[in-house]
């Protein structure tokens, strides 16, 4: 397997392996999502792909995609959609404004099951945040996926220690180049 960003244009020709990984990396717990989500991931990131600072990687053998991350920017007005809302009430005005408005937010990755320990993750998760401005970069995850978080925590990801209100148990994690990481408590 090879990692390499891929322009918006090109995920239509890869969206089938993509629709497949989610499936498999999100219908097993923690996540428990119905396998059929693979597919509304894919009818979304025709959308997401419009969005400011897209990026995109994917881990290719050939043309099978055994992983594939994407990130865009996260913009000057925080968005109060999906769980943008619930982070915004758990960090505040000043926190969102310094530390996550203008940060390339990774909003996917995903590795296939029978693929991961390879290393595949980290570099898909490299290859989209490795231009982050001024090395701001952050993602949300759920404190239910253990194996998530460890693997982030290896990288050098920070988790924020304040906990994202809602069903998910959500929790903000930093990139470790991020300027605001270097103060914050590493967390559970």
């Amino acid at each position: 397997m090879r990692v390499r960003q891929v322009g918006s244009a090109s995920l239509a020709e890869y969206a089938e392996g993509i629709r497949r990984v989610h499936s498999e990396a999100f219908s097993a717990p923690p996540w428990n999502e119905d396998p059929a989500a693979g597919r509304l991931y894919v009818e979304r990131l025709g959308d997401d792909a419009g969005r400011p600072g897209f990026t995109a990687a994917l881990a290719l053998d050939g043309h099978t995609v055994g992983g594939f991350a994407t990130a865009w920017t996260t913009p000057g007005t925080f968005p109060s959609g999906r769980s943008h809302g619930h982070v915004a009430r758990a960090l505040g005005p000043d926190r969102i404004t310094a530390w996550l408005c203008g940060a390339v937010e990774v909003d996917e990755l995903a590795v296939s099951p029978h693929l991961r320990g390879a290393g595949l993750g980290a570099a898909l998760l490299s290859a989209v945040t490795g231009a982050a401005p001024g090395g701001r970069c952050r993602l949300l995850t759920s404190v239910r996926a253990g194996a998530t978080l460890r693997f982030y925590r290896r990288a050098g990801w920070v988790q924020v220690p304040v906990p994202v209100p809602g069903r998910a148990g959500l929790v903000v994690l930093l990139g470790p180049d991020h300027p605001a990481a270097a103060g914050l408590a590493v967390g559970p």
